[in-house]
């Protein structure tokens, strides 16, 4: 199980789909068992309430077919003496002659559980029926007994139907005749209402079964909606990313013929010139030497001063490419360097200050805060028209911030991320998990502030890894070296 939850590992795109198609799935799942459940006891006490009805109405209809017989024998019954036999047996043949449908009859039970009376199951006449009970074990007898005794009532039990001798359920309605002690009642079968309750259960779940089928077929429905607009996105996504990709490489590129452009000029017009000088140099005062020229000493103190400066734009060249300050001293010297060597090549006033750092940003943090310095510093030099820059570094509690100012002519709105520069600075920020804020000063000029996270600041006691990926030594291994 294990090696499989290895080997299934999901790629962004199923991690997306899963996200938004388990939720559906556990809804559609929840409202599916909600609607079944109150579906369910909705339509039970419908049915429960159809059967009650339909029972009610049997047991009115047995109380009018009571009715009716007692009715037709009221006066006989009423004028005759307890022991008046010959209106007795009035009484029976009037009850024997009342039948209807295809199983209704009337039926008479003396107290001590005789028959007397049932012209449809003519077995039972004459026999003693005391403590008679139906396949379930009710009583019959004794509850028909019971009732009479109390003046009236109904009861159910499974009783042979007089047409097919099969058992079914059926209930009855007695009423007393105390002065013969009789119990007389008739029954209907009620198979008729237990079907049509089957039959409305049947119905219902299969309601259910259908409601279920197209909650199912909705949610594939859904699911099937939510694969293709994945799909669609997912799609439209890679065809922007390639798209973002494309301009990307090509600003690299165009980045990196710039800064090859800029690196071929400064050797052209710097160094070349100075070497071109410097063997003219050496030329002239081979020549003078040649001759004896006392000259010749002039020529070559030129030539040496042209290799000095040649010497020095290297220096320059190689600190603008990779500054050898920012791996051994770490940032803040290494700004305050470029800062200096800002001012002093463009005359423009500088302040930079900073809280001592102690090397403790981690070697991407170093490099993109010095670069983004130099773009600045560039952007500076190129548009603002200022008199003064300010370079602030410090570190708090949420990372480091780097803030650089100027009292330019500020920055349009509408040129916001118009430019190569700005778009490098963003991208070398979005890569630290930082934030790039470019401010329009209040009284004219520019203000870039970079934010850090504290993720990159290394801790006090930490290894910091240098470019070459050799780990420096901490402080005290330092000392004890």
């Amino acid at each position: 199980m294990v090696s499989l939850l290895i080997a299934f590992r999901p790629s962004y795109g199923q991690k997306l789909f899963l996200l938004a198609t388990v939720p559906l799935i556990l809804a559609a799942a929840s409202i599916a068992a909600v609607v079944t459940y109150q579906s369910r006891q909705l339509a039970e006490r419908e049915i429960v309430a159809l059967e009650t009805a339909l029972l009610e109405a049997k047991k009115d209809e047995l109380r009018n077919y009571t009715q009716i017989a007692r009715n037709a024998f009221i006066n006989i019954y009423g004028r005759a003496a307890p022991d008046d036999e010959a209106a007795k047996l009035a009484v029976t043949q009037i009850l024997s002659s009342m039948i209807y449908g295809a199983e209704g009859h009337f039926f008479v039970y003396e107290y001590d559980g005789d028959n007397l009376v049932a012209p449809r199951q003519t077995h039972l006449i004459g026999r003693n029926w005391a403590g008679l009970t139906d396949p379930n074990g009710t009583p019959v007898t004794d509850e028909i007994i019971r009732l009479a005794r109390q003046g009236s009532g109904h009861h159910a039990f499974d009783w042979p139907k007089p047409s097919t001798g099969e058992q079914a359920r059926m209930i009855i309605y007695v009423t007393g005749l105390q002065d013969w002690r009789w119990a007389v009642g008739t029954g209907v079968f009620v198979d008729d209402v237990l079907t049509t309750v089957a039959a409305a259960r049947a119905d219902v779940e299969a309601r259910i079964q259908e409601t279920f089928y197209y909650i199912i077929a909705i949610t594939l429905g859904a699911l099937l909606i939510v694969f293709l607009s994945g799909l669609f996105l997912n799609i439209r996504e890679r065809r922007l990313a390639d798209a973002k990709l494309k301009a990307l490489t090509q600003r690299v590129l165009d980045a990196q013929e710039e800064e090859r452009g800029r690196v071929a000029r400064e050797l052209h017009d710097g160094i070349s010139q100075m070497l071109v000088g410097i063997r003219y140099a050496l030329d002239i005062t081979k020549r003078r030497l040649a001759k004896g020229d006392e000259r010749a000493a002039e020529t070559l103190d030129r030539g040496i001063d042209n290799l000095a400066e040649a010497v020095q734009e290297v220096r320059r060249i190689s600190r603008d490419l990779r500054p050898g300050v920012l791996d051994d001293l770490g940032v803040g010297p290494a700004l305050k360097a470029l800062v200096e060597d800002f001012g002093t090549r463009t005359g423009i006033e500088t302040d930079f200050s900073t809280v001592v750092f102690r090397n403790r940003l981690d070697p991407e943090s170093k490099i993109a805060l010095y670069r983004i310095a130099q773009e600045a510093l560039t952007n500076v030099e190129r548009h603002a028209e200022a008199t003064h820059v300010e370079v602030d570094l410090r570190g708090h509690r949420g990372g480091a911030t780097m803030r650089i100012a100027d009292n330019g002519r500020g920055f349009a709105p509408r040129s916001r991320g118009g430019g190569l520069g700005l778009r490098n600075m963003q991208e070398r920020v979005d890569q630290l998990d930082g934030t790039l804020r470019v401010l329009s000063l209040r009284g004219g000029g520019t203000a870039i502030e970079v934010q850090v996270p504290l993720s990159h600041v290394l801790a006090p006691n930490s290894r910091e890894a240098t470019p070459d990926g050799r780990s420096s030594k901490t402080k005290k291994e330092a000392r004890a070296s």
